[in-house]
């Protein structure tokens, strides 16, 4: 069939933003209990509520949440490990009050709070069979001067009573338990330190009783990050290490630490969130594995005796929360063509099984834009790295010599990073007619240490500059339209849209979406786990007070000329309104186009399908008024105030 040309950006897409949220699901957490594969799902039809799901052996799959909770921790904001399964017995903590409820086997509608303490929250829950007791991180927030973390266990026999069994750091997170349940390790860090910098490896007895001995120091400590302890079925106790400029698999032995497979690629991730899992133990003798080399995830097999690793010939680009039992594994998968799933190897590890898609919205194969591994130059004699994506639509084409517009994305964190899986949100744009840049830019992960940090005192400079260059580069070659750069980012990367239209005549417009755009507003307000967090990335807060004002959007804003649309949930913690409203008023007295998007109810990040619709229509309404396209379909149109009259 020949294909029709049409403007870019006015392409008839059959992916809608409706299709995009309100059919989609994210997973969560997996568990395995038995034959019982359990995980959570946070669904924007249902208003971002999060709901514990079942496959059981006969693979029967069903709702286990009751309609009146919604399992999500806030510790840290961001959670992580909010429930846990045994023998078919769920502890779950409940988001409205962050309490921690139980859910009896069998007795399904029911759900009783096992905890009172009303300014805590609770995280990364793990059940203690031996002494019939949970052990979670609980963070108070019941001094009003600062939040208190700490690890402690709750009794389930009898009164619910609670012990503290670490406390005094600033931090704690990943309790993991041997076979026997007499050996704890866990994990602390302090600030200014965030875990992916500088983080400890503990382990310390527990007795009969329960009660807690002298904590041991096993790894970790000023300039060493450790992720994710756990114990081996044999009782020896593993861990990821960057010691060696990598996160790379490690395993103690009579006391003594070993690199178990010592290759240049990350087997570790930054810890914004709780349980976060890598690696699983599928019998006394191997490890399943995913690891990034280069901003591409590999499935693998380690043999534990010799340490060789052996990669799986699965298709997955990008894979997270590795669980095994029995030999068999299960994990979030995905590809480059298809939505993430929920994924079950078989026994042999040659075939796998999809449990459960995020969406059954799969693009036609004619519309899916793969993407491009690209690296190029940028400041300091370095390189950045990302993912560029062609405009691909099965009925459309490029019109004559037309350049396609370039969205370039930027992902929060700042230290996270894009990969390679298909992603819906970049597909809604490429196949609309845009080219697409995911960048990877100085201080991503999966690309070892060294450039994970190397953002350190840089922030709203280097990865900006990326952003810019990788921009610069495509538009210079051509593949692009240099007179239609847009910029896009959430977060952290919407404080890297901000600064690169603010510091940067290159991008003609962008979205922010709850970015940052006055910096020491957020040092002086936002929650404990970031608090320092910009004392490594800008400076120490006041001492270096000209510095967060220099690198401040809304203190520049003369510089600003370019129209920029803000999106902002009306309960974000993290990075409150008032972020987004300082920047929306000095553009509108300026008198350049804007727009801004509050929406009630919403914290850090957009959870309500109406929301996840509104915020997306909404940019794309908001780039056909700026570069002067035609939407094909309905929209929903924003208000852009000093949009000129045509």
């Amino acid at each position: 069939m020949r294909k029709k040309t049409a403007p870019c950006g006015s392409w008839c897409s059959p992916l809608s933003a409706q299709d995009l949220a309100s059919a989609s699901i994210s997973f969560g957490d997996i568990v395995l209990d038995g034959e019982d594969v359990y995980w959570n799902e946070s669904r924007p039809s249902e208003e971002g509520r999060s709901v514990i799901v079942c496959q059981c052996a006969d693979g029967l799959i069903y709702d286990i949440t009751p309609e009146e909770f919604s399992v999500r921790s806030r510790v840290h904001e961001y959670g992580g490990g909010a429930f846990v399964v045994s023998e078919g017995n769920i502890y779950f903590v409940n988001n409205q009050d962050q309490q921690i409820y139980k859910q009896e086997k069998g007795n399904q509608p029911q759900a009783g709070v096992i905890t009172a303490r009303k300014n805590c929250r609770y995280a990364d829950l793990q059940y203690d069979k031996k002494h019939e007791q949970l052990i979670c991180i609980e963070e108070d927030h019941s001094n009003d001067k600062e939040v208190i973390n700490r690890l402690v266990a709750i009794s389930l026999s009898g009164e619910y009573k609670i012990t503290v069994l670490a406390s005094g750091r600033d931090f704690y997170a990943s309790p993991s338990l041997n076979p026997e349940c007499n050996q704890l390790a866990w994990l602390s860090w302090d600030h200014p330190d965030m875990p992916w910098e500088s983080s400890k490896l503990w382990c310390a007895g527990l007795s009969e009783n329960g009660s807690i001995g002298e904590p041991r120091l096993v790894a970790g400590g000023d300039n060493v990050s450790i992720f994710q302890p756990q114990w081996s079925p044999a009782g020896e106790l593993f861990f990821v290490s960057d010691e060696s400029g990598w996160w790379n698999l490690y395993r103690e032995t009579n006391k003594e630490l070993k690199s178990l497979v010592p290759v240049q690629a990350e087997f570790g991730l930054p810890q914004w969130v709780f349980a976060m899992s890598t690696y699983a133990f599928l019998d006394s003798a191997s490890i399943i594995c995913c690891y990034n080399e280069l901003g591409i995830w590999h499935l693998a097999v380690v043999n534990i005796e010799n340490g060789k690793l052996k990669e799986l010939n699965f298709p997955f680009v990008a894979i997270s929360g590795i669980r095994a039992l029995q030999g068999r594994a299960v994990f979030i998968g995905s590809t480059s063509k298809n939505v993430p799933g929920l994924i079950k190897t078989d026994g042999d590890l040659k075939n796998y099984s999809v449990i459960k898609k995020s969406s059954n919205n799969d693009l036609p194969e004619a519309y899916i834009s793969l993407p491009e591994k690209i690296s190029f130059a940028t400041g300091s004699n370095s390189y950045a790295h990302g993912f560029f994506y062609k405009p691909v639509n099965g009925e459309f084409s490029v019109a004559g010599d037309e350049l396609p517009p370039l969205l370039v994305k930027c992902h929060g964190g700042p230290t996270a990073a894009t990969t390679a899986a298909y992603n819906q949100k970049i597909q809604y744009w490429t196949s609309r007619g845009f080219a697409v840049l995911d960048v990877n830019y100085r201080g991503s992960t999966g690309y070892g240490r060294a450039y994970r940090l190397s953002l350190a005192g840089l922030w709203g400079l280097a990865e900006v500059e990326d952003c810019v260059r990788g921009a610069q580069s495509l538009a210079s070659k051509e593949i692009v339209d240099v007179n239609r750069l847009a910029i896009s980012g959430s977060s952290a990367g919407g404080y890297t849209v901000l600064c690169a239209l603010t510091f940067y005549d290159v991008f003609k417009t962008g979205a922010s979406l709850y970015g940052i755009s006055e910096l020491e507003a957020l040092a002086k307000d936002t929650h404990k786990f970031e608090s320092r967090y910009m004392d490594k990335l800008v400076g120490p807060y006041p001492a270096d007070k000209k510095e967060y004002f220099n690198r401040s959007p809304v203190n520049f804003t003369e510089k600003l000329a370019s129209p920029i649309a803000f999106f902002q949930g009306s309960e974000d913690k993290v990075v409150p309104p008032s972020q987004a409203e300082m920047m929306v008023n000095a553009l509108d007295k300026k008198g350049l186009p804007v727009a801004y998007e509050l929406y009630p109810g919403e914290q850090h990040g957009f959870r309500k399908a109406e929301n996840i619709i509104r915020a997306l229509e909404g940019e794309l309404y908001f780039y056909a008024k700026i570069f002067g396209f035609n939407i094909c379909g309905e929209v929903h149109e924003i208000e852009i105030r000093n949009l000129p009259r045509k």
